[in-house]
């Protein structure tokens, strides 16, 4: 990014060294288990500071604005597969930014601080099997018991959710209108009642352990409530601001990646007597989607630079989201194309990458509700009226 400084390089610098020793010689094994160790990475990740860039230094943050954070994560891209940069993810940047904005002491305490640290792993629990893009839908209650709350239903699709020491889960407390009858609540995982029944299979993003979990009558102290009760709705809608701006800002260096990698395996192989990046089409082709990947980067700067400034930046990360899920699809398309047979094997980096972007125009908002969004913002969709 033009506005990187020494700084946010020397992050970049810890950050590669990490996914160079530690992630990327494991990625392939990981990859076959469906699973890699979050303790043990995340403590790494932790003990170099980087699981807390921009949060408070009064619970163990470097303290630094969100460029520092994007710097960090831009790096994530690099490594070879999409699961365990999103567990990365959840734990810095969709888990817990309500829980650094408006959770107590106590809680920073018991669950933000250790988090930033690399001793517990966090994870968000929204979706529900009725309800994923339609939030508001969700059926999970949380009923009053003196003190405490006794929760009850499931959260499926949960990134981090067969290794998570607690998750941050919206759920009702109320009865009323349905943006105003929420709470954010940080659940123990090992609580009784909490059943993690089962990791799901996916087409990709193998490495991420995503569970399906239900709750039976599941007890935790009422002051395990993140800020005001009945305000989880809100904070849950300003989470995704930075939700979203993280998986735009890990996209981009995956699609530089992409077409680097394809213009250097069509440069060595050889059909017809000649390189395959001889052949026009092919140059063309590279040469269009790498104009696309450089104006979404100079999209993503300014959006980046906006939300250090203060600014409300919900429609552009919602384009920025909306694009990103295009560009993956369309540039791991075209680029393995010209991978031709190596492009359709496992071991070929390529592959993998085909079936795991095809996830960001679903997870984190799929287009339809990006859309949603831009429309209503700019003021031509029905609802905006």
């Amino acid at each position: 990014m033009r506005f990187y400084n020494e700084q946010h390089r020397e992050i970049q610098r810890t950050a590669r060294r990490i996914v160079q020793d530690h992630i990327n010689p494991h990625v392939d094994q990981w990859e076959e288990a469906e699973i890699f160790p979050a303790k043990a990475l995340f403590k790494t990740l932790g003990d170099a500071g980087l699981l807390g860039i921009s949060k408070p230094e009064s619970v163990g943050g470097l303290g630094l604005d969100y460029s520092y954070q994007c710097a960090f994560v831009e790096v994530l891209g690099e490594i070879h597969c999409l699961g365990v940069p999103t567990a990365i993810g959840v734990q810095t940047d969709m888990a817990t930014p309500a829980l650094a904005k408006h959770g107590s002491d106590e809680l920073h305490r018991n669950y933000l601080t250790p988090a930033i640290a690399g001793d517990l792993v966090a994870c968000i629990g929204v979706s529900e099997p009725g309800a994923g893009s339609d939030v508001a839908g969700i059926k999970t209650y949380a009923r009053r018991d003196g003190d405490d709350l006794i929760i009850n239903g499931s959260k499926t699709w949960i990134t981090n959710g067969i290794q998570a020491d607690f998750m941050t889960a919206l759920v009702n407390t109320g009865d009323g209108p349905v943006h105003s009858n929420k709470s954010l609540v940080v659940i123990p995982l090992d609580s009784k009642g909490v059943d993690r029944s089962r990791k799901l299979k996916k087409m990709g993003v193998h490495s991420s352990d995503t569970g399906l979990l239900f709750f039976e009558d599941v007890r935790v102290p009422a002051r395990n409530i993140i800020g005001e009760e009945g305000r989880g709705f809100v904070y849950q809608m300003q989470q995704f601001q930075e939700e979203r701006l993280w998986i735009a800002t890990s996209g981009v260096r995956v699609l530089e990646q992409m077409i680097e990698d394809t213009i250097h395996y069509t440069r060595e192989r050889k059909a017809f007597g000649k390189p395959l990046l001889h052949n026009q089409s092919i140059y063309f082709r590279l040469a269009e989607l790498q104009t696309d990947v450089a104006m979404f980067r100079a999209f993503l700067e300014q959006a980046i630079e906006r939300y250090v400034e203060g600014h409300d930046v919900t429609t552009d990360v919602s384009m920025l989201k909306l694009k990103l899920g295009r560009l993956q699809r369309m540039v791991s398309d075209s680029c393995l194309q010209y991978w031709g047979g190596m492009g359709l094997v496992d071991e070929t980096l390529i592959s993998r990458r085909f079936r795991d972007q095809r996830y960001i125009s679903i997870v984190g908002g799929a287009d339809e509700v990006m859309l949603e969004i831009i429309a209503k913002n700019i003021g031509i969709s029905p609802k905006s009226k």
